[in-house]
């Protein structure tokens, strides 16, 4: 899986992470887009042709805004080169008229992507003499252009995907104790696996969010109108009880920064919360313990923000911790992996440099995937 030196005058199937935020065609943010330049810039120094196939948004059939021709520019300026777009993968002119790097069209216009149909992946393999994986955010769909194109061509894992590979099995295989994770974000329910994998794996489980509303709620804490999984709750209070059973000290808040109903904002302790309140973000208290364990271990992992960050005030919270992480990393070596869509927004929002931590993932389900330890099919297809 791993290819120690890049394959030369060929063409080049890369799959890449495009898939960033577009509001009215224009995007967002281009983190994920400025991530794949090295890679494409040392195939094309190699005198490789670039064939980029991703994937932007979950579109159902064509829809014009979410057509990677709004990528062309921006991938020109960022690769100082053109870029071909080909706006139908099916009836692609004859490759050898094409030079240098070539965008293909959303591959998830085409159902028998998702649907990992044999012909469309035979389509697609040939184009190229070679296939890299450099998208390893995509690599938990058993797609064509993940799992189905590597079976017909050479293929390796290219550098991004390599660098979180590591930074992941370093985090679930061999871990320097001890180790914290602090988990937020809104939604429990799509984060239990991770909860249950990470009791087994660390010494400190952090939760804020609307996980932790939904942990309380379970504990029979009144969260007010704050966000919570109501329908999980009976799964929250089995994972309550399974966390007696392990050595792992889990951190809920203890207070929290709410807004109540006439639009007043202030910190109270999670007992006294308002029936007419919503809780925004983990209070000063709760952040401070949560900052205390930071420093005494070796080996973090965050993945969410811990309240509503994008709404100042309620980024204090992530962004003192993103902070601490920040500095006990620099001062000290200590290993840390962040990882999420909302977690790099929040990294982004707070203009924090990425090379202050060991590791930042833009993945999202397939970061997720693999902490909770499920093999992913888009690694399955490179061995």
């Amino acid at each position: 899986m791993i290819c120690t030196t890049l394959p030369r005058n060929k063409r080049v199937l890369v799959r890449v992470d495009l898939n960033v935020p577009v509001h009215d065609d224009r995007v967002m943010d281009d983190t994920r887009m400025r991530l794949i330049v090295p890679t494409i810039k040392a195939l094309r120094q190699a005198k490789n042709q670039c064939f980029l196939i991703a994937h932007l948004g979950r579109p159902k059939g064509w829809d014009p805004h979410l057509s990677l021709r709004l990528l062309v520019p921006i991938l020109e300026h960022l690769l100082e080169e053109s870029v071909t777009f080909a706006p139908d993968i099916k009836n692609i002119p004859d490759t050898a008229l094409l030079k240098g790097c070539v965008l293909l069209e959303n591959v998830r216009f085409y159902p028998e992507e998702e649907a990992n149909e044999v012909s469309f992946s035979q389509h697609l393999a040939r184009l190229g003499d070679f296939y890299v994986n450099d998208a390893f955010s995509a690599s938990h769909r058993a797609h064509a252009s993940i799992v189905g194109v590597p079976a017909y061509l050479p293929h390796a894992a290219g550098p991004l995907f390599q660098q979180e590979l590591k930074a992941l099995q370093r985090i679930v295989e061999c871990p320097i104790p001890p180790v914290i994770a602090i988990v937020g974000g809104g939604k429990i329910s799509t984060k239990f696996g991770l909860l249950h994998n990470l009791l087994k794996k660390t010494s400190v489980l952090a939760v804020g969010g609307g996980l932790a509303h939904t942990l309380l709620a379970a504990q029979d804490y009144i969260i007010g109108q704050s966000l919570c999984e109501m329908s999980m709750l009976d799964q929250a209070r089995t994972f309550l009880k399974q966390v007696q059973h392990h050595s792992c000290t889990l951190l809920l808040p203890i207070d929290v920064v709410v807004r109540t109903k006439d639009g007043t904002e202030r910190v109270c302790e999670v007992k006294e919360i308002p029936s007419d309140a919503v809780c925004l973000d983990v209070g000063p208290a709760t952040c401070q313990y949560i900052s205390e364990a930071i420093t005494q271990a070796n080996t973090v992992l965050w993945n969410g923000p811990l309240g509503r960050f994008e709404e100042p005030p309620f980024h204090k919270a992530t962004e003192k911790i993103m902070h601490t992480i920040a500095e006990e990393t620099q001062r000290r070596g200590m290993v840390s992996v962040i990882g999420g869509g909302d977690s790099v927004a929040a990294l982004n929002a707070a203009k924090m440099d990425f090379a202050q931590f060991s590791y930042v993932s833009t993945s999202g389900g397939a970061f997720l995937e693999f902490l909770e330890g499920k093999e992913l099919p888009g690694i399955q297809a490179l061995r």
